[in-house]
């Protein structure tokens, strides 16, 4: 095991074993709801902070259930006093990354792989990672009349996201340590990858149109309640079954004027997953509630439940699996061997951590100098 590896591994350990003091914390603040159906209306009260307000954007996606829990839930409004939280939603990561680049949104959850193009798009200029949020909810799920065995996978029509995502940058690499030839920019193959918006996915599984998909959850557990089967969880790939697979990142401007702004939100995220760690069952409804909000419709209890135990809310970012990666979409013709020195800043969070009795994250040596 790598030495960054088995340091990552205690500092979550540590981690883990301070996380009831901060638990005990936000007990006192009251944070919860038992109400489904009404989202929180916390109120911008208290001390203003150097900003009028702040944008944050984020997914209507399970990987994204610290921005959903702590959205819904007021705690990131309660962090933030008087400065008022704005929020946009955004169905895909280069969105995302052209609202921050335009200045339409100031901090903003998303994947390892569009932060790794948007930071490399930009020469290192635009955005920094200032705090991991969720790993693991990523399955390959085939039609089980159809393939049976990770050999059955050749020759079949596999869908990911989206051409460069996440997903579709981890699925490329599997096939290739698998032995087998795809192009990666047109699919083709011994696989056929085929480029299909989470959206449409149930439905292409559904009509036949595809065989299996590699994609997150909650969309793997639907395509499971359509009655396909979970051949793999990307998290076994993965040393000590861990993978980012949501960051925070912020517009390094926004960072540079708006300091204390950016450690209210992390302040928020860290004291929301330790309520999601502290109270799964209700964080869950919660999150359910809030995509009910944003989507106008809930997931489906069989969906939901099969979904959350898969995603692991965490504060760290993992940045050594952020660099493997991008080596990885280096290896797939996706992405030119990138300098990612300077993309993190962790200097926010750590602060949050320390303040919480909690050991720093790391930054893999790709921090800011």
């Amino acid at each position: 095991m790598p030495a960054t590896t088995r340091t990552t591994l205690r500092r979550g350990l540590a981690a883990a074993a301070a996380l009831p003091l901060l638990i005990a914390a936000l007990a006192s603040c009251g944070y919860g709801s038992q109400a489904k159906n009404d989202q929180k209306k916390v109120a911008a009260v208290g001390e203003k902070l150097s900003a009028d307000s702040v944008r944050l954007g984020y997914f209507p996606n399970l990987t994204h259930a610290t921005a959903l829990v702590g959205d819904r839930e007021g705690i990131f409004q309660k962090e933030l006093g008087g400065t008022q939280l704005k929020v946009s939603t955004f169905n895909a990561g280069p969105s995302a990354i052209e609202a921050l680049n335009a200045g339409s949104i100031d901090i903003g959850f998303i994947g390892p792989s569009p932060a790794i193009n948007g930071y490399t798009k930009s020469q290192g200029k635009n955005l920094r990672i200032v705090a991991g949020s969720a790993s693991g909810g990523v399955k390959l799920v085939v039609n089980p009349e159809k393939i049976k065995t990770v050999d059955d996978v050749k020759g079949k029509r596999i869908a990911t996201p989206q051409l460069g995502n996440t997903q579709d940058v981890a699925f490329l690499n599997w096939v290739s340590e698998q032995g087998w030839k795809v192009d990666s920019q047109s699919g083709k193959g011994d696989v056929s990858v085929l480029r299909t918006d989470n959206k449409i996915a149930p439905n292409a599984y559904k009509s036949g149109a595809i065989d299996g998909a590699w994609v997150p959850e909650p969309i793997a557990s639907k395509l499971v309640s359509q009655g396909a089967k979970v051949l793999l969880d990307e998290s076994e790939l993965w040393p000590d079954k861990q993978f980012v697979i949501t960051n925070v990142i912020v517009s390094q401007t926004f960072l540079e004027q708006h300091p204390d702004v950016v450690e209210a939100v992390l302040r928020g995220s860290v004291r929301t997953n330790a309520w999601i760690a502290a109270h799964s069952e209700q964080a869950k409804a919660s999150a359910n509630a809030r995509l009910e909000e944003l989507t106008g419709k809930p997931l489906a209890d069989d969906v939901i439940d099969g979904a959350w135990p898969s995603i692991r809310f965490t504060d760290d970012p993992l940045a050594t699996t952020l660099q493997a990666q991008a080596d990885h979409a280096v290896k797939s013709g996706l992405l030119k061997k990138p300098d990612l020195t300077g993309i993190y800043d962790l200097k926010p969070l750590n602060r949050v951590l320390k303040a919480a009795g909690r050991p720093e994250a790391s930054d893999a040596g790709l921090g800011v100098k």
